[in-house]
């Protein structure tokens, strides 16, 4: 289940825009092989909005484009699919039935300047930047090269099954 919620008004969501990310979500999910029922959180914020969470929760005082908050752990080198096949889940990760894998939040604001920066669409970014940020909540990471460049081939695979590319 995702939990979309929009905490900004300077750029208003469409219906479409919810649900294709909706769907590529769940297409990430399933291609990381989550078999069990799942709850991530989606927040759309403004530069302003995501600029206190990232100094709250992170003691980074600047506008970013989009946070991840896993709530599962990772040993280290692992994801999802490595650390928890067959795993059984602990009352602690689930919300009834549901596994929490995370929360999401997007400033929708800065998705749409980037856009214009990069010079590709904005759906296009918002679709990168969420699909980058489920990676980040299946425990995918880009700090060392090895780890950087498995994380983009995910990022580049989930998108082109959508046929997102940075012309679009």
């Amino acid at each position: 289940m995702i939990f979309i919620d929009n905490e900004q008004d300077k750029i208003e969501p469409s219906e479409e825009f919810k649900e294709k990310l909706s769907e590529m979500i769940d297409f990430a999910l399933k291609e990381e092989e989550v078999k069990v029922p799942y709850e991530i959180s989606l927040l759309f914020v403004d530069n302003e909005g995501i600029h206190e969470i990232n100094k709250e929760q992170r003691g980074i005082d600047k506008v970013t484009d989009v946070l991840s908050f896993p709530m599962l752990d990772y040993p280290n080198g692992k994801v999802f699919k490595d650390a928890y096949k067959g795993y059984e889940f602990k009352a602690e990760d689930l919300d009834g039935d549901l596994l929490v894998l995370g929360d999401i939040v997007l400033s929708l604001e800065r998705a749409k300047e980037q856009s214009i920066e990069f010079g590709h669409s904005y759906m296009r970014e918002a679709c990168y930047l969420v699909i980058h940020s489920v990676l980040h909540l299946l425990g995918y990471d880009h700090m060392e090269n090895d780890e950087k460049i498995l994380m983009r081939q995910r990022e580049e695979y989930i998108l082109d099954k959508f046929n997102i590319n940075r012309e679009l």
